[in-house]
């Protein structure tokens, strides 16, 4: 069900499985990308809410929440950190995917131990934007968002997925997308990422064109710990295009950590 919260003078909404969360299960709480909102996890949502406590957001200005957006990866941690103590969420699980992913590993830089764990998804310690697709933006936003969904997903899952990748995307002010691709483009966490010292689940899509799988690669190896699951067939949007392989891998991870 959609939950609505007057945050920060704005009015946020994200997706829960429960009027009440239920003790003694894991809080998932999932962040959406450039452009997306809570329905980019509908594939995880469905599924994991028995098991699980979940929250899926909608960031400012995306999906059903109030905007504007915000140009900067540090801005969107401070309104995931105001979501969390609206909702009284303790120590969750963070999955976030591309800007999501930023937010994630931003989020457990700044706030430590307000997290249990990180699940990054499809992201990296830098994250550049060509100018190009940013200048695209603002002269013909219809054509740099069909690019963009067709170069989110692996060429196999191009007819299934494009349209619907599309549609969401085409659902949001350009202005809002502008804002979350420069916020990518100016993220660098090449220093702050190894002070990281949670559990650390990373994802990727095995043929993902906009965050290359050396990217993940370069997380685990700076996260103590971190473990690396790359999905076979997928691009960008691995979590839709095979959502029992994901769905799998991240139940695995945390039922794996402490209760």
């Amino acid at each position: 069900m959609i939950r609505f919260r007057e945050i920060g003078g704005r009015r946020i909404a994200c997706w829960v499985n429960n009027r009440n969360f239920l003790p003694g299960r894991k809080t998932l709480v999932f962040i959406h990308g450039s452009g997306g909102d809570h329905t980019n996890w509908i594939r995880q949502c469905t599924p994991l809410k028995s098991v699980f406590n979940i929250v899926a957001l909608d960031l400012p200005g995306h999906g059903r929440s109030e905007g504007p957006g915000e140009q900067a990866v540090p801005a969107y941690v401070e309104w995931v950190k105001k979501i969390l103590d609206k909702l009284e969420i303790k120590k969750p699980v963070l999955i976030g995917h591309s800007l999501g992913a930023a937010i994630c590993l931003s989020f457990v830089i700044r706030y430590r131990e307000a997290a249990s764990a990180v699940v990054p998804v499809g992201g990296g310690v830098r994250m550049p934007v060509n100018p190009a697709i940013l200048e695209g933006l603002k002269e013909d936003p219809a054509l740099v968002i069909g690019m963009a969904a067709k170069l989110s997903v692996a060429k196999a899952n191009r007819e299934r997925l494009c349209g619907l990748i599309t549609e969401v995307l085409s659902g949001v002010d350009p202005g809002i997308i502008h804002g979350d691709f420069s916020a990518c483009s100016h993220l660098d966490l090449t220093e702050d990422v190894a002070g990281i010292r949670l559990p650390a689940l990373v994802i990727c899509g095995a043929e993902d064109k906009m965050t290359p799988p050396a990217l993940s690669e370069f997380l685990r190896d700076r996260i103590a710990g971190a473990r690396l699951e790359l999905i076979g067939g997928t691009g960008h949007f691995v979590m839709l295009e095979d959502p029992e392989a994901f769905n799998a891998a991240l139940t695995d991870f945390v039922n794996s950590l402490p209760a």
